[in-house]
Order: structure tokens, then C-alpha cells, then sequence
């Protein structure tokens, strides 16, 4: 079930989606969708049930009340779920073969998949009914949740401030003298405390380890001098917030300040290239064209961004061959970066919505190159 700091949408809400998602079932040349425990099934049904080798998926098929088979000492959890009177409820006990009770669900077809499935479940599928075939929902309806409804993106703005206060919050702490862990976890209180149910990552890369994008906080202690990454980020009412600000410890030298105006140009230069209609991999090259442009090309070694929403990466992705347009209500972050090997990383990533006219973003803390102690 949720959890208490993700209340749910309305069961109306629900029931729309469920709908929504089996009208593109339908166009996409699809029989219908089969989704297990994971992100589709929480935005479809607002329930969150553990993954486990005991068997829950909701079936959605056109022309069908949506059928939820759950364990039967799962059920009372699943009548309580926001979607519970939208959905017939089907149940299995232990020791049959819930396999064989998800495959009297479907006709034979074609049908989507949830990408984060287990393969023990989808070969039990394969294997007990006949007809049905199971392709993964990423290939056939990538942009399945990628659109968000004005309450969605009025959840991620909320998660963006959250993200914001935390962020200027931790200007006021000592870096130098402590390790990176020491600071991912005033990071990681400081988004609790601005109201993140759950945080997700605090990634804090001082000096040479900024170099490396992922790099997780670890035992390094911040000096003077160092350029600092942070990258942080989690879930207010079940919708994700995420935000990268470069910090230096003292004043920066000229090589900082450099490589920190050619991102926030480049970081600035994407966001106005987003329009309803512009295909992401032009986002991507807009971001990309300054910082080449700027010599440091061969350093920027990811794409711009990823889409957001009650997972922190799902498509839409802005890279290079994505042809997908973009559309009003698109959620993704805008995250370039310039990372010298062996020196430091600059990274500045927001969080934006693709709207009628343009871009609005979800982040509004500085983005400037912030002195800290």
C-alpha cells in the first residue's frame, strides 16, 4: 500500500488511467497489458505490493473490467488499495499454481509486460498461457506515464521545493575537514526534514571523485579548494524530486569558474530549446553544442536527462537518436556536465515540465558556481 507520506489520487483517478492505458494498448496493436508489482502498477492502481515469488498482476484487456489476482493472504491489502472498486478482484492460494490463474485471465494475444518483472513470473506466464505472448511495455508504450496530469506535476513541484530548501540549507554547513558521507547525511535529513517521505540518494563527490558522475559518498575528506558535486534527491507524496547544484570550499580558481559557465550556459541552452514538438535529442544536442563549442566536448560523458515522476528515471530520455517529440506535461530533468579526470566535475540539473508554449522549471535554487566553508 502507500505509504503514509504518498496519500493516494482519488479512485476516479485511477479507473481514468487504467482506461488511458488500455485505449494505447489498443493502438499500439496490442491485446492488452499484463502488470506486475513495480512503477505501472503503483501510478495504475495506487498499490504498492511487495515483489516477491507470490504472484500479483493486474490484467487490462479492451472491452474488460480490469482483473486484479492477487495472493489470497494478500487480498484485504489489495481491497484497500485506491483502485480496489475499479477492479475485479481474482485470488490464488498457496499451492496452486498462480501461473495457471493469471493465464485464465487472457485471451490469446500480444500482450505488454512490466519492464521491471520478474523472469520467474513472465516464463510462469509463457509457459501457461497459450496464445499469449509477452513483449516488454518500455518497447511497445515507452511513454505509457511519461505525460503527467496537472496533479502529477503539481506533486513534482512540491518535491522540487522540497529539493530546494535542503539545498540551502546545506550552504550553511562546514564542508572542509569532513568526508563526503558526512554531508550526504545532512543532505539526506535535511530532505526529510523539508518533507521527503523517502530519500533515495545523496551523492556527494569532492575534488577528483566529482569526476565521476555516480560516484556515491564516500570516507574522502572535503578540503579546502575542492569543487564539490551534489546530486540528491527522493519522494514527497509518492513523486520524485531530483537536483544536482556544484558547490567550490573557498573561492574558486579560474579554471572552476570556467568550466562552471560553460555547464550553466549549456544547462540554460537546453531549457530554451524545449517546445511541444522538439524531439529530445534536440534537447540533448543543444546542451551538448555549447559545451563543444567550448572545447570540452570529450567530457561530457552522459546524456542531458531523463524523465521523472513516481520513479526517478523513466522515459522521456534526452539523448542522442531519441526521435520522440516532446509533448505538454512531460516531466525529465535537464542535467549536462563537464567532468575533468583526476581534477573535479561540474554538474547543475533541474527539473523541468514541457508546457504549451516552452519549458517551466520545478527547481528555482541558484544555479551559480556557491561558495561554501
Amino acid at each position: 500500500m502507500n505509504k503514509p507520506n504518498e496519500p493516494a489520487f482519488g479512485s476516479d483517478v485511477y479507473a481514468a488511467r487504467m482506461a488511458r492505458a488500455t485505449a494505447a494498448a489498443e493502438a499500439a496493436g496490442l491485446s492488452g497489458l499484463v502488470v506486475l508489482p513495480g512503477p505501472d502498477l503503483t501510478w495504475l492502481t495506487g498499490y504498492l505490493p511487495p515483489p516477491t515469488e507470490r504472484l500479483t498482476m493486474l490484467a487490462l484487456s479492451t472491452g474488460e473490467t480490469p482483473r486484479l489476482l492477487v495472493p489470497l493472504l494478500e487480498r484485504a491489502d489489495a481491497e484497500a488499495a485506491p483502485a480496489a472498486a475499479a477492479v475485479r478482484m481474482v485470488t490464488w492460494r498457496d499451492g496452486e499454481n498462480p501461473h495457471e490463474a493469471a493465464a485464465g485471465l487472457l485471451r490469446p494475444g500480444r500482450y505488454a509486460v512490466s519492464d521491471e518483472a520478474w523472469a520467474l513470473h513472465v516464463l510462469g506466464l509463457q509457459g501457461a498461457a497459450a496464445g499469449v505472448r509477452l513483449v516488454a511495455t518500455g518497447d511497445v508504450l515507452p511513454m505509457l506515464r511519461a505525460v503527467k496530469e496537472e496533479h502529477e506535476t503539481g506533486r513534482l513541484a512540491a518535491a522540487g521545493a522540497a529539493a530546494d530548501a535542503a539545498y540551502t540549507d546545506i550552504l550553511r554547513v562546514r564542508f572542509a575537514g569532513r568526508r563526503e558521507s558526512d554531508v550526504a547525511e545532512d543532505l539526506a535529513r535535511l530532505l526529510t526534514g523539508h518533507g521527503h517521505g523517502q530519500v533515495d540518494f545523496t551523492l556527494v563527490g569532492s575534488g577528483p571523485n566529482g569526476a565521476n558522475p555516480h560516484h556515491e559518498a564516500g570516507e574522502r575528506l572535503i578540503r579546502t579548494g575542492d569543487t564539490v558535486v551534489l546530486d540528491f534527491g527522493g519522494l514527497v507524496a509518492g513523486y520524485g524530486s531530483d537536483i544536482s547544484r556544484t558547490v567550490h570550499v573557498g573561492e574558486p580558481g579560474a579554471l572552476e569558474k570556467e568550466v562552471h559557465a560553460v555547464v550553466l550556459a549549456a544547462q540554460q541552452a537546453a531549457f530554451e530549446a524545449v517546445n511541444p514538438g522538439v524531439t529530445c535529442e534536440a534537447v540533448d544536442r543543444a546542451a551538448r553544442t555549447v559545451i563543444e563549442e567550448a572545447g570540452w566536448g570529450q567530457y561530457f560523458i552522459h546524456r542531458t536527462g531523463h524523465g521523472i515522476g513516481v520513479t526517478t528515471h523513466e522515459p522521456p530520455y534526452l539523448v542522442a537518436g531519441e526521435k520522440q517529440p516532446l509533448e505538454p506535461g512531460m516531466c525529465f530533468s535537464i542535467e549536462p556536465g563537464i567532468y575533468l579526470p583526476g581534477r573535479f566535475g561540474v554538474r547543475i540539473e533541474d527539473i523541468v515540465v514541457c508546457t504549451e508554449d516552452g519549458a517551466r522549471r520545478l527547481n528555482h535554487s541558484p544555479r551559480d558556481l556557491a561558495v561554501v566553508r
